[in-house]
This record gives C-alpha cells, sequence and structure tokens, in this order.
C-alpha cells in the first residue's frame, strides 16, 4: 500500500483567544481559530480578497504554549494534519467538523499584547526539549 500525505501549512491571524481544557485522563488540548486571507485582481480590475476560517487544535505541551503565549488577531505560522470528526447530537443529527491538529506553531507577531512576551517564538509538539520548558517557566517566575 503505498503512502499518503496529509501536512497543511498556514500563516494567518488568530480569530479568538485560544481556550484550553483538559481531556479526562489529564492531557491538555487547546483550540483556537485562525483566519487566512488571499487577494487577487479579478478579470474586471476589481481587487478581491477572500478570508478563509481554519479550526486549529494543539495537544500536549504545545496546548500549554499556545494557552499562554497566543491571543486574539496575533499573527501565527500552524503546521500539522487535517483531521475530520463526527457525532451525533440529542436529536440524532450527524455533525461534522473538519480542524488542523497541530505539531508546531511560530508566533510571527506582534508578541505583547494580553499574553506575555517571550524569547523563543518557535515551538513543535514533538520536539518541545526540556530546556525551552524550563526557559519559560524562568521567563514566567521573573515578572
Amino acid at each position: 500500500m503505498s503512502r499518503g500525505l496529509n501536512k497543511v501549512m498556514i500563516i494567518g491571524n488568530i480569530g479568538r483567544d485560544p481556550e484550553m481544557r483538559y481531556t479526562p485522563s489529564g492531557k491538555p488540548v487547546t483550540s483556537f481559530s485562525l483566519a487566512s486571507s488571499r487577494s487577487w485582481t479579478a478579470p474586471d480590475g476589481e481587487r478581491r480578497e477572500e478570508t478563509e476560517w481554519f479550526n486549529i487544535v494543539t495537544w500536549g505541551n504545545l496546548a500549554e504554549i499556545c494557552n499562554q503565549k497566543l491571543f486574539k488577531s496575533q499573527q501565527v505560522y500552524v503546521e500539522g494534519r487535517l483531521q475530520t470528526r463526527s457525532w451525533e447530537d440529542d436529536r440524532g443529527q450527524r455533525h461534522f467538523r473538519t480542524e488542523v491538529v497541530a505539531s508546531e506553531m511560530i508566533i510571527l507577531g506582534p508578541r505583547n499584547g494580553n499574553k506575555h512576551n517571550q524569547k523563543s517564538d518557535e515551538y513543535n509538539s514533538n520536539e518541545l526539549s526540556l530546556d525551552l520548558v524550563n526557559q519559560l517557566d524562568v521567563e514566567e517566575s521573573a515578572k
């Protein structure tokens, strides 16, 4: 069987402050919306713009960092994979939601706002080193 590729890379602005919750087993999960716009000139010469909204989900250490460091209107780069969930509501109606499950996030700017500043702005959910975690702890305790 051949191997497929499910990879998404988005640069956009955060639409709402991230919301963090915990699974029953205690694993952190943070979600937020991300808007990415494109513009073009139509055949009639008029300038057009279109905005696409994405639902972003982060897990583990990356979820905690996103909750601490990100805020509405901030520009970020997110890399991950698409995942579609489905569920049935109380009336038996089936619902679907497609999300980007992020594995990496880079803060592009600004880094100040209603969240704390940080020096390092690149995060990878699988490669978050103990040094970075310690650096974040030191920065938080110095404030």
